[in-house]
């Protein structure tokens, strides 16, 4: 099934009599899905409202980001939470969507101090799994009351509903931009710098440690800011040796590898991949832990292993504060372990009568969230 209007999309969920799988352009197929049809999300495209005078801008739910991303180049604006593309990753092929990268709350490094894609979402359409169509938010920030759907939706798989349309505060594009490169620290000595980094007043909105060893910071802004901001960062940190700082090109390449997590690209070594969402003074010795090699993001309280397959890092690490999320594996691994961590009982338990109330006959993904 694919729908052109969100009536039409509205019209077949009221007549669904089985189980379907939500797609968007087919780039995050995370956990199991039981059988059923397919719900494909692109005939809904294109972008209804763009106001670069009150960085805003609507467009529907299956309009690719690429077509996104141009348009606000054009205008020399941006999405701030640098949305990841799961291509590399996942290996698959497709192009993301607007509802996909929703869904999925597809955030990257700038998120330390822009906030994840849920916090750049002002306003959603969508509709759930009784065909009815569902309006939270709109075009301005403002308090809410009650449901905030457009938070609930972030990062919500499709379990709750079938976006349609969604609306983003944005950013202009900064003028230049410049990375500090350290080599050879290890996790500990990493954590330590990024997190002194992003104690000081010189405005680092990325911090990453590398599987090669590299640590990297990034400044952006103003030339003349981030020029000036960056030689008093490396002389800040120099008690952590000497930095390189690369050129914007350079810097641009590697922080699309730290948001894509391509140096553990499918089809470039074995192994499981798992997300580690913890709080950075943790992530060394977690990380330590549960071996294999690790990507430290967000000044380490996001870490990204590669295990060997089949590995159970949730029993390997046992009780810790965090969540461990299974992002690559066999299909075999996948059902054996959950993709989620299993929640406290009463999140658990108000997360299925979400479920419940937007999608009572369980047609909307199933079996994803457990």
């Amino acid at each position: 099934m694919r729908p052109e209007t969100e009536a039409e999309l509205a019209g077949f969920l009221r007549d669904a009599t089985r189980p379907m799988a939500i797609r968007g352009g087919g780039t995050r197929p995370v956990g199991l899905i039981q059988p059923g049809g397919v719900l494909e999300t692109g005939g809904l495209d294109g972008i209804t409202l763009y106001e670069p005078g009150a960085l805003t801008l609507v467009a529907r739910a299956g309009t690719p980001l690429a077509e996104v991303e141009a348009a606000l180049a054009a205008e020399g604006q941006r999405l701030p939470f640098e949305p990841m593309d799961h291509r590399a990753l996942l290996g698959t092929t497709g192009a993301p969507t607007l509802g996909g990268m929703v869904a999925a709350n597809a955030s990257g490094p700038r998120r330390v101090v822009a906030g994840a894609c849920r916090d750049s979402l002002i306003g959603v359409r969508f509709v759930d799994g009784t065909g009815s169509v569902v309006k939270n938010g709109g075009r301005v920030m403002k308090n809410v009351t009650g449901y905030d759907l457009v938070k609930l939706m972030a990062g919500s798989w499709g379990t709750l509903g079938v976006l349609t349309e969604v609306s983003f505060k944005l950013l202009p594009a900064p003028e230049s931009a410049a990375t500090l490169v350290w080599e050879g620290l290890d996790a500990a000595q990493a954590v330590a710098l990024m997190s002194a980094a992003l104690g000081l007043p010189w405005e680092v909105n990325a911090a990453s440690h590398l599987p090669d060893g590299r640590t990297a910071l990034r400044i952006e802004g103003f030339a003349a800011s981030v020029d000036y901001r960056a030689d008093e960062l490396g002389k800040a940190l120099a008690r952590f040796g000497r930095s390189v700082r690369f050129s914007r090109d350079e810097g641009a390449a590697l922080w699309q590898a730290v948001r894509d997590v391509t140096p553990f690209a499918a089809g470039q070594g074995a192994g499981d991949i798992w997300r580690l969402s913890v709080k950075p003074s943790d992530a060394p010795a977690l990380a330590q832990k549960a071996g294999g090699e690790a990507l430290f993001d967000w000044g380490g309280g996001l870490v990204w292993l590669r295990l060997p397959e089949g590995t159970d890092l949730r029993a390997r690490l046992g009780e810790f504060r965090g969540h461990a999320t299974l992002i690559r594996a066999s299909v075999d691994t996948r059902r054996r372990l959950p993709v989620f961590q299993p929640e406290p009982a009463p999140v658990a338990a108000l997360s299925k009568g979400l479920r419940a109330r937007f999608d009572p006959r369980g047609l909307l993904n199933p079996g994803l969230m457990g």
